[in-house]
């Protein structure tokens, strides 16, 4: 029976391939397929004809798929394994002393030649285990930068041992001046406390229902929000509940996350302004004897509730009896279609809010308006419309006024500086996406850019664009991050603004200028008629963007998934990034989750270096005309995976990821990265593959092979990092100078989120939530871990 069953195997795997393969060529792809099909075809029928030519016959088939697979990629195991692994595995078979009694001449050269050919493919393999061809090695400098440590700005400090904000400061910096835990001892931290919110994901939540907080710690205590807005105090020593407030936000299936990236801290200064009004005078006293120290908590039912920080009661005189009503000044308000998912700006009196706006549900949907309010009373003070950016002054919604339909909104984390009076504010795109038809100059100039504001008015100070008419929900995704860079002996007050596409914007905070010269690369042309594309696009000069994609960089688990992906590869339309969406479909890479998303970097300082967690998964879009489109309710999504509808527009778009038949990315690993760079002269010092399929596979296997991810980083003035964000469930510490792992713990459930540190009685605790993201696909829960040294 061994002859005919491997004869069997040699004819279906030849089959498979010579129609893959034949299907490839024609849409102009590599012969190898082709080639190896005929080759295994042949084999099959000499062995089904006991005749030892097979010997000879795969011997040339088996050598030239070595010698194609080491010319396609070198000496690179991850990808010489999908290309060589069964083809050495059917060699092996082949040399089975037990076939070769069975066939009807001995043929000891053949046998020879094969086991020579086989034993080179072995050593081929053997040789690239040892080489990772994707590392970058190198050592971030430990030199403390000017300005010296004693004159360090790092936004409103409030004590090395606090974390007072989403980013720690204003500045966003996610990073911390605590050196209690070091690269030599970050080994030793251990579980010190376990907290669960109660806060589960239900059967009939969205699928994005994601846990991303960043857990605030002002004094002892430590304030946390969860998907469902519940507002939570816990005592900092132990992890004790001192207090929950649930905001009731219930449930809406058209909304399009339900999470909560953190709350906002506010304590009532002592002394009102010398120009306040006698009203405003009352109401400040009111707040100080009310709620001197608050917490603001944004809800999925587009709300801002003021809770007592002390007792998590409602501060009854903000707003509406303690509730701000954000859906107020919308021409259109359809339920669950816009929310504030990141915490708002609380600075000069005042509250500075952006929010999500569903992607690509419909063409008459909420304003992607930023708007200020007054932090006692909830009164609008100024309003920045991306679509009208010169008029700041409060519209009038009493008197029929709206703001614009569809603006270009700000759904992630804004960052501010005090001294400058100034705001910066990551904006998205206009809904629909994919669609820029239609698009006013000013909403143009806006899209997916970085905007400056003046605190005091909302009016606008500069304004840096980073994609042009962008097509591919390019949105800025991150909290800018502010940090003062020695440049030529002077010292420049900087701004970090990391972006999907893997450019790292470097900017001047005061005018939006980069502080390194910026190019204009040529893009691809090529929109539906309706549209056009951008003839350039911007690129910075620290940048993470991935190399143009090409056929031998597809990938697979075998040699079979892998010549689907590259017939997928040579059946879409793809001419590098920025390859317009069309109808027949398009390969966007990096893809819809990014190069770098909500979880910004961390950024020292001190030394003006960089950690950061870049991670390359393409994704598949596809146009489709409105009246193609199915019912509702049929493989509808409207988010990052599935069908967008567009209601109102001429198209929908079908997007996801770039996946295999086995569900496996197309393209070769590793797909996610731990990196450092350089911000004093902007280069990058190392990138290392993060993280292992431990929880990508059915089988428990923990190999490094550099998994993607969706969260951020924290470090510390000791020169460690911690990060968790991949989808694997491990938190895991870094050393900052060369980007080694130090140390992980195993978590509960995904670590989508960014870790934080402070310090309570002289110990300093890492923190981190692990709820998983439903995008992503990681285990949910709602677990937030602190761990310390014994």
């Amino acid at each position: 029976m061994l002859i005919p069953i491997l004869s069997l195997l040699f004819l279906l795997a030849g089959a498979a391939l010579a129609i893959g393969g034949g299907w490839l060529l024609s849409l102009g792809g590599s012969p190898y397929y082709l080639a190896a099909g005929l080759g295994f075809l042949a084999t099959g029928l000499l062995l089904w004809r006991r005749r030892a030519a097979a010997y000879i016959v795969y011997a040339v088939t088996l050598g030239g798929t070595l010698a194609w697979a080491i010319w396609e990629v070198g000496f690179d195991w991850w990808q010489l394994a999908p290309r060589g692994g069964i083809p050495v595995l059917l060699g092996l078979l082949l040399l089975l002393p037990a076939l070769r009694r069975r066939l009807d001449d001995p043929a000891p050269a053949g046998r020879a030649v094969l086991a020579a050919v086989t034993l080179a493919a072995i050593a081929s393999a053997g040789y690239s285990m040892l080489r990772d061809p994707s590392a970058i090695h190198g050592e971030m400098t430990k030199d403390i930068a000017q300005p010296m440590r004693e004159n360090l700005n790092t936004g409103n400090e409030a004590g090395d041992g606090e974390w007072h904000q989403y980013g720690r400061t204003s500045f966003g910096q996610r990073w911390s001046p605590l050196e209690q835990i070091t690269p030599e001892n970050v080994k030793d931290l251990q579980l010190a406390w376990q907290y669960q919110t109660g806060d589960v994901k239900l059967p009939d939540d969205v699928g994005e229902t994601t846990y991303q907080v960043t857990p605030i710690k002002i004094g002892d205590s430590l304030y946390v929000c969860t998907p469902h807005n519940i507002a939570i105090s816990l005592d900092a020593r132990t992890g004790k509940e001192n207090w929950r407030y649930n905001a009731d936000s219930g449930m809406n299936p058209n909304r399009q996350h339900q999470t909560c990236r953190g709350v906002t801290w506010w304590e009532t200064p002592q002394n009102v302004s010398a120009d306040a009004t006698p009203q405003q005078a009352a109401l400040h006293a009111q707040a100080l004897a009310e709620c001197p120290r608050r917490i603001y908590l944004p809800t999925a039912d587009a709300r801002l509730i003021a809770l007592n920080a002390d007792t998590g009661d409602v501060c009854t005189f903000f707003a509406d009896n303690g509730v701000l009503h954000l859906e107020a000044g919308m021409k259109y308000d359809p339920a669950g279609y816009y929310y504030s998912t990141s915490p708002p700006v609380a600075t000069d009196g005042k509250l500075i809010i952006g929010g999500a706006v569903n992607d690509n549900f419909s063409t008459e949907e909420q304003s992607g308006v930023i708007r200020a309010f007054d932090i006692d009373s909830g009164e609008l003070i100024w309003n920045w419309d991306s679509a009208k950016p010169t008029e700041t002054a409060p519209i009038d919604i009493a008197g029929g006024e709206r703001y614009t339909t569809n603006s270009p909104n700000s759904w992630s984390v804004f960052s501010y500086d005090e001294a400058l009076g100034l705001v910066y504010v990551p904006m998205g795109n206009r809904v629909p996406d994919q669609l820029g038809m239609g698009r006013s100059p000013e909403v143009e100039a806006h899209s997916s850019s970085i905007v400056a504001l003046d605190i005091r008015t909302g009016q606008q100070r500069w304004v840096r664009q980073t994609v042009h008419h962008d097509l591919w929900d390019m949105d800025v995704p991150a909290q800018p991050v502010l940090v003062d860079l020695t440049r030529d002996g002077n010292v420049v007050p900087a701004l970090v603004a990391p972006t999907k596409q893997g450019d790292m914007w470097v900017l001047d905070r005061r005018t939006g200028v980069p502080l390194s010269p910026r190019e204009e690369l040529p893009a691809p042309g090529g929109a539906i008629p309706e549209d056009f594309t951008s003839p350039t696009q911007p690129i910075s000069k620290l940048t993470f963007r991935p190399d143009r994609l090409h056929e031998a960089n597809m990938w697979g688990i075998t040699m079979f998934d892998q010549l689907s992906c590259r017939i997928k590869y040579r059946s879409l339309d793809y001419e590098g990034q920025y390859t317009p969406p069309s109808l027949k479909g398009t390969i966007v890479f990096p893809g819809n989750f990014g190069t770098f998303n909500w979880g910004s970097v961390a950024v020292d300082p001190e030394r003006q270096v960089m950690f950061g967690m870049p991670t390359y998964l393409p994704f598949t879009s596809r146009l489709v005309p409105a009246a193609d489109i199915p019912p509702k309710g049929a493989d509808e999504k409207a988010s990052e995976q599935g069908l967008n509808r567009n209601d109102g527009a001429p198209y929908g778009v079908f997007m996801g990821p770039f996946l295999s038949a086995l569900g496996v990315p197309c393209t070769a690993p590793p797909w996610g990265y731990v990196s450092g760079a350089d911000l004093r002269g902007e280069n990058v010092v190392y990138k290392l593959k993060n993280g292992t399929v431990r929880d990508m596979t059915p089988l428990p296997l923990k190999i490094k092979l550099g998994v993607p991810g969706i969260g951020g980083p924290m470090m510390t003035r000791s020169g460690v990092a911690f990060l968790g964000a991949a989808v694997d469930d491990y938190v895991r510490g870094y050393d900052v100078t060369t980007g080694e792992q130090l140390w992980e713990a195993r978590l509960p459930a995904g670590g989508q989120s960014t870790p934080m540190t402070y310090t309570v009685d002289d110990k300093q605790y890492v923190v981190i939530v692990a709820g998983g993201h439903g995008s992503v696909g990681t285990k949910p829960g709602d677990y937030i871990m602190a761990y310390s040294l014994p």
